[in-house]
């Protein structure tokens, strides 16, 4: 127990309050007392007190009503009830109004130093929870998010439009552009900002496991589910749930995240009993959707109920008058007190770079950088990676051959070299077999 606490000590029997204090003074604390609410509420004015020892049985007011105006004086101070054996319902009441815990007598030294260690750990948790959701609350203001560029800009004033409510969002992007900050950002301007978000990946989960993951799954369902467990969506309750990379879910799945958008409820692995979710869902895709639709790798109607209201975060290519910001920002997140300093020719180069990897090649450079700088200066030398990388060029198209011609063609080389196997050609292709046969209908190929 942390020494120096301040306690104060309220209770008419003169007896107790000397022993209590000759226990708590042993205990490294100060401690005041008084024999009566009047007294003690005196002295709760005049000092700073880290907790409140008080009876509920006072000869001149009531223990309740000086439990609610200790409270109302001060949010922060614990409050310790002391009752007697035949009284513990008032205890309880007490602490429905606001008092930490309670003692009933009679009671040891370690009893109170238990209770009073109890308390005071329970409130610095609390205290450190509030501090640390502060920083979030911070982290993920959108003052903060590192966007000057007009496409930022305008990606902000549409987060901050939509924050507040509870529709459904899709955000979507390349890879690297920063899709889950802009969720956090959502989530933590909401109004279920004081829950932490889920965050599903869902190309990361195994096929075998997803089902369970998201909805949970009850004892016996299948091997080695040993107990109840939770899924993703209940533990969002009153929350948000961030599906990322809602492109890769396979379509049983699709199914069953359909209903939980239109009915609000889930049903766990192996129960049929539905549970009632309440939990707002926001999702992110670096794919097609459209195309995915039309080539049946997606539900056309996950498709419209997910797209309720769409965020395109643009390309770091798009928005390069952000580097100079974004740079200053890494600089600052990873030189660890160094002096680090970006010379004219590397921002040059920085700037000239079209970051097919987005914000987050951007953001492994610099660290890079800074890591294998000698002097703390970023130079060329130290961006060679950035500067010798560019991203495979396609070969060239003829323009007096459409797209469609070059696909047909390739769906018949396939098929020829597979001996008119669909599945083996769709296998050459790398696509899926129902999105070769979609294909051969679309441009009248007989099957």
């Amino acid at each position: 127990m942390e020494k120096n606490q301040k306690i104060l000590l309220i209770d008419d029997d003169e007896s107790l309050n000397k022993v209590l204090s000759f226990q708590l003074n042993q205990m490294g604390m100060n401690v005041k007392t008084a024999l009566d609410g009047a007294s003690g509420l005196k002295l709760f004015n005049e000092i700073s007190f880290d907790v409140v020892i008080t009876d509920l049985q006072l000869p001149d007011v009531s223990g309740m009503e000086l439990l609610e105006e200790i409270r109302r004086l001060d949010k922060n101070v614990i409050i310790i009830i002391i009752t007697a054996f035949g009284t513990v319902e008032n205890a309880i009441e007490a602490v429905k109004k606001g008092a930490d815990d309670y003692l009933t007598k009679p009671f040891g030294k370690e009893t109170l130093r238990f209770v009073i260690e109890k308390a005071l750990r329970l409130r610095e948790l609390q205290q450190e929870n509030m501090q640390l959701k502060s920083e979030l609350y911070q982290k993920y203001d959108f003052s903060n998010i590192i966007g000057k560029s007009g496409p930022m800009q305008d990606v902000l004033k549409l987060v901050g439009q939509v924050a507040e409510s509870d529709a459904t969002v899709l955000i979507r992007g390349e890879s690297g552009t920063g899709k889950e900050l802009i969720a956090r950002a959502l989530h933590y301007n909401s109004l279920r900002k004081n829950k932490p978000m889920i965050t599903v990946n869902c190309p990361s989960i195994p096929e075998s496991l997803i089902e369970s993951e998201l909805f949970g799954h009850v004892r016996g369902a299948f091997t080695g589910a040993l107990r109840d467990r939770k899924g993703k969506f209940e533990l969002a309750e009153g929350s948000t749930i961030f599906l990322d990379e809602i492109g890769d879910l396979k379509l049983d799945l699709q199914a069953r995240l359909l209903r939980v958008l239109q009915e609000k409820e889930i049903e766990r692995v192996g129960d049929s009993k539905p549970i009632r979710v309440d939990a707002r869902i926001v999702a992110a895709t670096n794919k097609n959707l459209e195309t995915m639709v039309e080539t049946g790798e997606f539900r056309e109607d996950l498709y419209y109920r997910l797209n309720v209201v769409t965020i395109v975060v643009p390309p770091l290519r798009d928005r390069k008058e952000d580097i100079p910001f974004l740079v200053d920002f890494f600089i600052q997140k990873y030189s660890q007190g160094r002096q680090i300093r970006l010379n004219d020719d590397a921002l040059s180069l920085l700037l000239q770079h079209n970051w097919p990897g987005n914000v987050r090649e951007l953001e492994n450079a610099i660290e890079r950088a800074i890591v294998t700088s000698p002097d703390g200066m970023i130079t060329i030398d130290l961006l060679k990676p950035v500067a010798l990388y560019q991203p495979r060029r396609q070969e060239s198209i003829s323009v007096n051959r459409s797209l469609q011609e070059i696909e047909r063609d390739a769906i018949k080389d396939a098929l020829k070299r597979a001996n008119g196997n669909q599945t083996k050609a769709a296998r050459l292709l790398g696509i899926p077999r129902h999105v070769l046969l979609y294909r051969m209908k679309k441009y009248g190929m007989n099957e």
